[in-house]
């Protein structure tokens, strides 16, 4: 009890209430619900319950219909947004072990399973080889864009403006002498990745380390995620690269199918041709 009691200190009440608004439009449907109704379920004045109704409809939460006294609010399309994102994620993470382990398995190097967000890579799921090189893969840790064979390969995904918007945000720091740190270098090896269908991290975040990564894309022909193996480089390059980027592409075709997508060699032809 007193545990609960200390927790209950560091609630912030507006964003409760904030968030009991959206259940509230949650239960009233397609309808939407009245300013005075929506106040009365807050308990709280329409002053107030309107200006929570503003901060959110300028976000894109919550929608407005109609005009002065009948003018009604609903959800908006910015919640659909995000959960769409948190299911996708969460069955990305959920489907992706299995297919991570098989593939661990048959090359016997640590694969990887990760999402961008906010301009980061983002790794989510990780099958270790037994007896390997441990790698600095912990998961949920933030990995640069430019310098990860995840994040150029959902880089590559992406048009080309979004791209270049992510890099402006993100910029472009050297990880190793290897890495590349001007936009002209990064534009042309993310030409490269999309007409072979994977992206190589080749020293580019940690020297001595080799990684080849792929894109996961789901129904709408979007990349949810990415996919990598990682080795030390005399273990990943030369020949022996394109062999595992194959197999690579192979089991991100199994992923994206699961994601109810075309495999991933056929989302990569479609953007070379776009």
């Amino acid at each position: 009890m007193a545990k609960e009691s200390q927790d209950e200190r560091y609630r912030v009440q507006s964003l409760g209430r904030a968030l009991d608004l959206l259940e509230l439009l949650a239960r009233a449907g397609r309808d939407g619900g009245r300013l005075t109704d929506l106040a009365l379920g807050l308990g709280l004045s329409k002053a107030a319950t309107y200006a929570i109704l503003q901060t959110f409809q300028s976000r894109g939460f919550i929608s407005a219909i109609g005009e002065g006294p009948t003018k009604r609010y609903r959800l908006g399309m910015s919640l659909a947004r995000m959960g769409d994102l948190a299911i996708a994620n969460i069955a990305l993470a959920d489907i992706a072990m299995p297919v991570l382990r098989a593939l661990t398995r048959e090359v016997g190097l640590t694969s990887r399973v990760a999402i961008m967000d906010d301009g980061y890579a983002v790794v989510i799921g990780r099958a270790d080889a037994p007896g390997a090189v441990r790698f600095d893969a912990a998961l949920g840790r933030r990995e640069l864009p430019h310098s990860s064979a995840v994040g150029k390969a959902m880089l590559a995904a992406l048009p080309r403006h979004q791209a270049k918007a992510i890099i402006d945000a993100v910029g472009l720091p050297r990880r190793t002498p290897h890495t590349l740190t001007t936009p002209d270098a990064l534009r042309a090896d993310l030409d490269r990745i999309v007409l072979r269908g994977y992206a190589v991290d080749d020293e580019e975040d940690t020297e001595g380390v080799v990684c080849i990564g792929t894109c996961v894309f789901d129904r709408t022909g979007n990349a949810v995620g990415a996919i990598s193996i990682t080795g030390l480089k005399q273990n990943s390059g030369g020949e022996r690269q394109e062999q595992l980027a194959a197999i690579l592409i192979g089991y991100a075709d199994q992923l994206s199918r699961h994601m109810g997508g075309l495999g991933s060699s056929d989302a990569w032809a479609l953007r070379r041709v776009a």
